[in-house]
């Protein structure tokens, strides 16, 4: 059984990705550390999940690289010097993205297409999460915002209730408009994602890794 290193382990998606590991024992995978960020790590592993904090992402990153473990984070809002760290680094095999669900990597592609063939008309950004979500926009729409050329003030936002995460990208002319939107239904969407991207992760040579990689990985499997 390879050991996890759930890094925000008391947060909504460290939860459900400890009841994903905990619920699914033929993944091989079994929960070793459950860390906060500011406590120690107990115990040993073989591949860090990190949904915490900007803070508490760096401090795991530290740890994983000290112990020579894979690294993946969906945190977002971090700074840019830890980003431009995790691209640079060189003994671990580093995963990052602001959303690790490959329905909404396909999406944003579907965004950036639709950016291209409408050129010219208006574009708009709306995104809806839940009451306890930091960050807005959110890491999703930013990137969505960038396929889009969008300039992030212009991407207008809702905090309301429970919603796990909701969003849409119009494109209107005087004569017609076109809607995409995505809507997620559970975290398990994330989480399950996560826990299978950490199982290729840990096959991974030293280097950094993107959603691209990984959906690159999935396109090519697909067609064995």
């Amino acid at each position: 059984m390879k050991k996890v290193f759930i890094n925000g382990a008391e947060g909504k998606m460290g939860k459900a990705i400890a009841r994903i590991i905990e619920s699914r024992p033929e993944l091989g995978l079994e929960v070793a550390v459950k860390r906060e960020s500011g406590q120690p790590v107990l115990g040993d592993f073989d591949v860090v999940i990190d949904f915490s904090s900007p803070q508490g992402a760096q401090e795991a990153f530290v740890m994983a690289r000290k112990h020579r473990r894979p690294f993946l984070t969906g945190t977002t809002n971090l700074p840019e010097t830890f980003l431009f760290q995790m691209q640079e680094e060189e003994k671990i095999p580093v995963f990052y993205a602001p959303n690790v669900s490959l329905s909404v990597y396909f999406f944003t592609e579907l965004v950036r297409q639709a950016a291209k063939m409408y050129a010219g008309y208006e574009f708009k950004l709306h995104e809806i999460h839940h009451v306890h979500k930091k960050d807005a926009p959110s890491g999703t729409a930013k990137k969505l915002a960038d396929v889009m050329d969008l300039a992030y003030d212009k991407v207008t936002y809702e905090r309301t209730g429970e919603v796990v995460g909701t969003h849409t990208a119009t494109f209107a002319s005087p004569f017609d408009e076109i809607t995409l939107s995505h809507e997620a239904k559970n975290r398990d969407l994330f989480a399950d994602s996560a826990v299978q991207i950490a199982l290729w992760l840990m096959k991974c040579e030293s280097g950094f890794y993107t959603m691209s990689d990984y959906a690159k990985f999935k396109l090519k499997e697909k067609k064995k």
